[in-house]
């Protein structure tokens, strides 16, 4: 009784000085002239974390303002490889020479203390790489996260997702991480699971912004079964202290040194960068374990029925699935490439029709495009899926995709930029940042790198005193640009030879890191702005073609769901004017539009530009309609034939549409097709050295385009000529004959 009487003192002692050094940090930091907060509480006050008491002396380093820097976690041994088919990206080995560039990872050592606060942990022989939770790719939704304090809302807790993007204006709502109000050992940010989840690792990234340089430079890990009692992760005795980041881009990866069972996992920065503050975003590893009694895990569980290939395909394995498809369904495939990468990797496509290698007369072209930034990789894989979808359905005899298949000739090219994506792949869906393997291998952005066109065509629109009539299409590209020493990537070059041999009508190119659908212009008309609405004189047509995509998408026009990092594009039904939204120039949708007959637009399909292999089934459901559904689009508006009086077709016969200022060619059979919504138009065609021919055509709201073919008669003055070079003689030059005429009289007067 006497100890314990004596004891009883001193503890009181020694709580009272813990409790006054917390009271005399939280006054320097509110003396400080230039601190101004925002609390964001929890659901209820918390308690402070949980951990074992300290040694004596240990309460000195909680009073320092900054740790010492913490020793790096030892390394572990290297988890079971799992089944190719299985394959995670936390597999995916530590970079090399070139670790400046790519996610950084980190293993701590596989001895930990065991714990007694009915904190489950999973044994060695059951330890997994586990998926991401979700925070990246908005699955763990924005009242799941929480902080003890934010500088302000928009860098609240919601904020501290992995890769989220800040907006040009840093001091609005959508800043680029979690901020902590005050820089000192309390302040954490925790994500509530909403079930029970075996927690393996957790991927940090600093702030992104343009001005600032904030990170987290070592945290401790903490999880809880109830949010109250909080069990710290060990190493050996004492509290692990993980390695954080170094930079604020390159993601860290540490793996809990035991996969820890809890609902809520919570991270306490310990250090930071020397001149920034407490700012971090992040990503959690877990396996949520099974629970068919939580009704909100069913109702949210995305299940699929097709029976594809669910897994990130490097350039061989690519390859490979191109080839299996192509024996499963020989008569309707075709593997062919249109060029060669910067690296030498062949730009493989594959074309899906009833007879593949041959154009038929009357039957419209269509093209997907993707990976022309090889880290935005969902594109990709939805295409392959879709070369898999479109074989297995066909085969079944489904009567849409043989409808589709038998009508439509179809070209998918899944990898527009090889080389980047094979930086990309070996990085791995979670550590390879934002923009690892963006560029071509010779530091290109394949989407801005086509010529042009909008310049031109606008300079002669406003040159005024002009004689001649502004070409509104096929506009020619400048010689400079085909020349060797110009900065154009070989995959540019090689995508423009094969949209100029086969006349396209309608593309899509997919990318990623947004969910929208953006159509052209791209490029805004006034010189000195970075954003404003420039529409093309097919607007309205562009707009249905964004709205068929975004409308039969899972989530894109979701009013209830949260933007991915700074634009709500629900104003326009995730849909968006590309010049509205940011400038560029030389993009490929502007380029398609005035170069070719192609209408191009551009299909963010994703939030998180290379999710998890786990993540692939939920985004085919999302967008596998949406894929379809724009591709039976080719079928709105008018075709036909424009042919002789012989029946012959009459290639490059131009089709102009009273009141809209662009027109279109006829291919080298004398087909066409105009996409245009419903209505009733006046239609012209025309040719060198025809009669030009003028018609009423309709077009219905009933899915297929209407006929309307023209027949053309020469002229009078192509008809001599005809005459005259049949019989091995020049036509007469009218005009010049009259003037001789006339010197001849004047002579003779004279």
């Amino acid at each position: 009784m006497a100890r314990r009487g004596a004891a009883a003192p001193a503890l009181a002692l020694a709580l009272l000085a813990v409790a006054l050094s917390g009271v005399g940090a939280q006054g320097a930091a509110l003396e400080d002239p230039d601190y101004d907060v925002q609390e964001i509480w929890s659901r209820e006050p918390e308690p402070e974390p949980f951990s074992p008491p300290l040694p004596a002396g240990a309460g000195v380093e909680e009073r320092e303002p900054r740790p010492p820097e913490p020793r790096p976690p030892k390394r572990a041994t290297k988890p079971k490889k799992a089944p190719k088919r299985e394959k995670l990206a936390l597999e995916t080995p530590p970079p090399g020479k070139k670790s400046n560039r790519k996610g950084m990872r980190t293993k701590s050592s596989e001895k930990a203390a065991n714990d007694d606060h009915n904190i489950p942990m999973a044994h060695d022989d059951v330890r997994e790489s586990c998926p991401p939770l979700g925070l990246e790719t908005l699955k763990i939704t924005d009242f799941q996260l929480h902080a003890s304090t934010a500088k302000r809302y928009g860098l609240g807790a919601h904020r501290g997702r992995l890769n989220i993007q800040a907006g040009i204006n840093e001091n609005d709502f959508y800043d680029g991480a979690w901020c902590a109000g005050r820089n000192d050992l309390h302040q954490w940010i925790e994500v509530d699971a909403r079930r029970l989840t075996r927690f393996t690792g957790v991927i940090t990234q600093g702030r992104n912004s343009l001005w600032l340089s904030d990170w987290v430079t070592s945290y401790k890990v903490m999880v809880s079964n109830d949010s109250h009692t909080w069990v710290t992760i060990k190493n050996g005795s004492g509290d692990m202290i993980f390695e954080g980041n170094t930079e604020k881009e390159i993601p860290v990866l540490n793996e809990l040194p035991v996969p820890m069972v809890a609902r809520y996992i919570r991270v306490n920065p310990r250090s930071w960068f020397d001149n920034g503050s407490i700012c971090l975003r992040m990503e959690i590893l877990g396996c949520p374990l099974p629970d068919p009694n939580n009704y909100y895990h069913r109702r949210n569980e995305m299940t699929t029925t097709d029976d594809l290939d669910f897994k990130h395909h490097n350039y061989k394995e690519m390859r490979q699935l191109m080839k299996v498809v192509n024996e499963m369904c020989p008569n309707i495939t075709r593997i062919y490439n249109i060029g060669k990468s910067h690296q030498g990797l062949k730009l493989y496509a594959v074309e899906i029709s009833d007879h593949p290698g041959e154009h038929e007369v009357g039957e419209p072209e269509f093209h997907y495009i993707a990976g022309a930034h090889g880290n935005e990789v969902l594109g990709r894989e939805l295409l392959l899926l879709l070369l898999q979808f479109l074989c297995q359905e066909y085969l079944a005899r489904n009567e849409r995709v043989v409808h589709l298949v038998e009508e439509t000739r179809i070209h998918i090219l899944p990898s527009l930029n090889p080389d980047g994506y094979e930086k990309a792949y070996e990085g791995g869906s979670e550590l390879g940042g934002w923009s690892l393997g963006r560029w071509t291998h010779d530091g290109i952005d394949i989407n801005n790198n086509f010529p042009d066109l909008n310049t031109l065509l606008w300079e002669a629109e406003d040159r005024q005193n002009s004689l001649r009539k502004a070409p509104n299409h096929y506009i020619a590209i400048p010689e400079w640009f085909l020349s060797e020493n110009a900065t154009v990537a070989a995959e540019t070059r090689a995508v423009i030879a094969w949209m100029e041999k086969i006349p396209f009508v309608l593309g899509g190119n997919l990318q990623g890191g947004e969910l929208v659908v953006a159509y052209p212009y791209d490029m805004v008309r006034s010189p000195w702005k970075t954003q404003e609405h420039t529409p093309t004189p097919d607007d309205h047509v562009f707009r249905w073609l964004a709205y068929s995509y975004a409308s039969t998408h899972r989530l894109m026009t979701d009013a209830r769901r949260r933007v991915c990092h700074t634009e709500d594009f629900q104003k326009e039904d995730g849909t968006v004017n590309g010049a509205s939204w940011h400038t560029v120039a030389g993009s490929l949708n502007d380029f398609s539009y005035l170069h070719t007959n192609c209408f191009e637009l551009s299909i963010y399909v994703g939030c998180d530009k290379y999710p998890h292999e786990s993540q692939l089934p939920e985004e085919w459901e999302n967008n596998r309609e949406s894929l379809i559904v724009f591709m039976e689009q080719i079928h709105r508006g008018i075709k036909g034939v424009v042919r002789d009086l012989h029946g012959k077709g009459i290639p490059n016969a131009v089709i102009s549409v009273e009141g809209v200022n662009h027109d279109i060619r006829t291919a080298s059979d004398g087909d066409y097709w105009r996409l245009l919504n419903p209505g009733e138009y006046v239609v012209t065609a025309k040719a060198d050295g025809f009669t030009a021919s003028t018609k009423n055509c309709m077009v219905g709201y009933d899915m297929g385009a209407t006929r309307c073919d023209f027949t053309l008669s020469k002229t009078n003055l192509a008809r001599i000529r005809e005459i005259m070079e049949k019989f091995g003689k020049q036509p007469v030059n009218l005009p010049a004959r009259r003037l001789k005429l006339r010197g001849r009289k004047r002579r003779q007067r004279g």
